[in-house]
């Protein structure tokens, strides 16, 4: 019997790993600026994504970032202690029922998209729907303006439902919340960026110190987490017959999100190279990804070695103990063996440049 109950738990480590890092993969993939064509204009974009325009995140943000989500963690800690985790399952689960609405639906639009293709996707009508405020002096000003095609609306009900689905589960649900929790992944890794590996390495080594002391320091981290019936982590059964009777496995969403971003990150810089060779010696140019493959088996390492630890010791790990140093390394060692760092390190991604249909011919490595 121990031996099968082993065996379950290391598939529940597997199903782990699998769930974070293909949605690493797929949300690096969904990172990378749109193609243009031959006349310059986004080719895969149109103004149904315009509002999805994010400034990318700087130094001074990275900075701040332990600090905000020390405040909110301990603020969470004490709302369960003192008041009990019931008010706030139940403020949280309304807040992500309207949130994971649109997430889901943002995903759904997204696939959709691959599956039919850009040129293909930009055939179906375009509706827009704008809200306006009259003045006096002015005239009409415009509040919110909202674009989506056929299919984009199309999927607003089954978004909607999928979301009602969850909330009359009352969260209970494992695989209903993973696929929420997969939805926020791929939502933020598509739109959440950073402007360089500069702003990266502040972004790991603050959140590597500030998971560190939640988790190993005092018992909130662990506390909130077991607490909140939330889509705010990823859950496998320690059974290989998927049943509930011995818990389940969990990782937090910011142990997918936070590393995932920078592995984004290396994807885009991958990208950035192509197009600077591309320039030079079009028919040649291949997009070559040494950073995102080295960022993405880093990732997949320091996962594996969290398990492994927790698995050792029977105790909870802070994974960013592992994946931070492990990410960041792996910029180190494949900028400096490859003779880039000074430009790697020096290069901002606020401002990406975009190749032409003409320059597209890629050869995938």
């Amino acid at each position: 019997m121990a031996s099968e109950h082993d065996y379950g738990l290391l598939s529940s480590y597997a199903g782990l790993l699998t769930l974070a890092t293909t949605s690493i993969y797929i949300g690096s993939f969904s990172s990378l600026p749109p193609k243009k064509t031959k006349k310059g204009k986004d080719a895969e974009s149109d103004s149904e994504d315009e509002e999805d325009i994010i400034e990318p995140l700087s130094s001074q943000e990275a900075y701040l970032f332990p600090i905000i989500g020390s405040v909110t963690l301990l603020g969470l800690f004490l709302i369960i202690k003192y008041v009990g985790k019931e008010w706030i399952n139940w403020v949280l689960g309304w807040y992500f029922t309207f949130s994971g609405f649109g997430s889901v639906w943002k995903t759904s639009i997204s696939a959709a998209k691959k599956l039919v293709g850009a040129e293909r996707w930009k055939k179906f009508e375009q509706y827009t729907f704008s809200i306006r405020c009259r003045t006096d002096s002015e005239g009409p000003s415009l509040l919110l303006s909202v674009s989506a095609r056929t299919p984009s609306l199309l999927m607003l009900p089954a978004a909607l439902a999928f979301v009602t689905l969850y909330s009359a589960s009352g969260g209970r649900s494992v695989l209903l919340s993973n696929i929420l929790s997969l939805s926020f992944c791929n939502t933020a890794l598509a739109y959440v960026r950073l402007d360089s590996f500069a702003t990266g390495t502040i972004l790991l080594s603050g959140l590597f110190l500030y998971d560190i002391w939640w988790v190993f320091g005092t018992p909130v981290m662990v506390s909130v987490a077991t607490s909140i019936d939330a889509p705010i982590k990823l859950l496998w059964p320690k059974s290989l017959d998927f049943g509930n009777a011995r818990g389940y496995t969990m990782l937090g969403l910011g142990d997918v999100v936070v590393p995932g971003i920078f592995v984004a990150l290396a994807l885009r810089y991958d990208y950035h190279r192509f197009i600077e060779l591309s320039s030079k010696n079009i028919a040649k140019a291949t997009f070559k990804k040494p950073y995102f493959h080295a960022a993405l088996v880093a990732y997949v390492s320091g996962l594996v070695t969290t398990m492994a630890v927790m698995h050792t010791f029977k105790a909870a790990q802070p994974a960013l103990l592992y994946l931070s140093p492990a990410c960041i390394i792996s910029f180190l060692i494949i900028a400096c063996a490859r003779g880039e760092f000074a430009d790697a390190w020096g290069w901002s991604d606020t401002t990406p440049e975009q190749p032409s249909e003409s320059e597209r011919h890629i050869k995938s490595t």
